[in-house]
């Protein structure tokens, strides 16, 4: 009898060891099967960055192309010409389309004449272009008095309450007092944020987003004093100055279809306020030039994925060598493209 009782227990202690054993093998199955899962998530997803990565750099080279092709199009002018024997670029032709092998660019030609001056513009026409640019009152009036504060000495060298806030953050600074060198520097100015400054998107009646400039595209320490391109000033700028906001857009939207190349053509827009005056067709040396790139995929269409790269250029003439000067490079440009 104790034979038999002992294997029973014999038995039942070694299908208890094979359970424990199935079980702890089926823990360490799940256990591998989770592991091997994230790895191949994580793979997955390095893989897919690594890809974008790759089609962000040939769009930045793409958009790049397109900037030194545009500039070589302002440079020679008209007489280059397409296989059909128009112009490649006659200004003013505010938009260039680049169709590449591996992809499409657009390139924007923006004059620097087309913005105010933030050096020398009067408050009054601060303050309606940071309000026509979506500010509230109490925040543009900030903002306006910060770059009066900025660009003007203070008295006896003192400190104002500008400088007073700026020296309370981290890290602190004081108000320059004398002219913007660089617009970048309307980023430090009290109230200003990075929307105001770059631009940002709104939704129209029908809940579509739509483009809305900033302050980067209204205001250049190389803007005008006085008369605007008409091909390429904005909305905001033109409300700024004493066009309605009807009439502003009109323009906008007309020269979208094909650029002024005749005062005449502004003609039925003659009673849209006191700023129409200050509308010209003016040259400028100094232009910004954005290119929006997007990469050609295998299947024929277009990626999603877009590079934005604009140039400060100053074109000096055919006696400098080389002609062009670039002021400034931003590798990665805000669009609204």
């Amino acid at each position: 009898m104790t034979t038999t009782s002992g294997h029973g227990r014999s038995l039942a202690v070694t299908a208890q060891d094979q359970g424990s054993a199935l079980l702890a093998v089926l823990w360490l199955a799940a256990a591998l099967s989770a592991i091997a899962f994230t790895v191949a998530n994580t793979v997955r997803a390095e893989t897919e960055r690594t890809s974008t990565e790759v089609d962000s750099l040939k769009a930045y080279y793409l958009a790049a192309g397109a900037i030194d092709r545009a500039i070589l199009y302002v440079q020679w002018g008209p007489s280059y010409r397409n296989p059909d024997g128009t112009p490649k670029y006659q200004s003013p032709m505010p938009v260039l389309q680049f169709n590449f092998p591996t992809g499409v660019a657009t390139t924007e030609i923006i004059l620097e004449t087309s913005k105010l001056n933030v050096n020398s513009a009067p408050p009054s026409e601060l303050l309606a272009l940071v309000l026509a640019l979506g500010a509230p009152p109490a925040q543009a009036e900030t903002v306006v008095q910060g770059i009066l504060d900025w660009r003007s000495p203070s008295a006896g060298g003192s400190f104002t309450p500008f400088d007073q806030y700026y020296l309370s953050l981290a890290p602190s600074f004081r108000a320059r007092h004398a002219s913007f060198e660089e617009i970048e520097e309307l980023l430090l100015i009290r109230g200003v944020t990075p929307d105001l400054f770059y631009g940002s998107y709104i939704k129209d009646d029908q809940g579509r987003l739509i483009p809305r400039a900033g302050l980067r595209d209204c205001l250049s320490v190389y803007g005008s004093t006085n008369q605007l391109d008409a091909n390429g000033v904005q909305p905001a700028i033109m409300q700024a100055i004493g066009i309605s906001p009807d009439v502003a857009y009109a323009i906008a939207n007309l020269r979208r279809v094909t650029p002024f190349r005749d005062m005449g053509q502004l003609a039925p827009f003659a009673n849209g306020g006191p700023g129409i005056g200050r509308l010209s067709l003016r040259p400028s040396a100094i232009a910004t030039l954005r290119a929006t790139a997007r990469l050609r995929l295998p299947n024929g269409q277009f990626s999603d994925l877009r590079r934005s790269v604009t140039a400060m250029v100053k074109f000096l003439g055919p006696e400098w060598d080389p002609p062009f000067h670039v002021l400034r490079w931003y590798d990665n440009a805000a669009s609204v493209q």
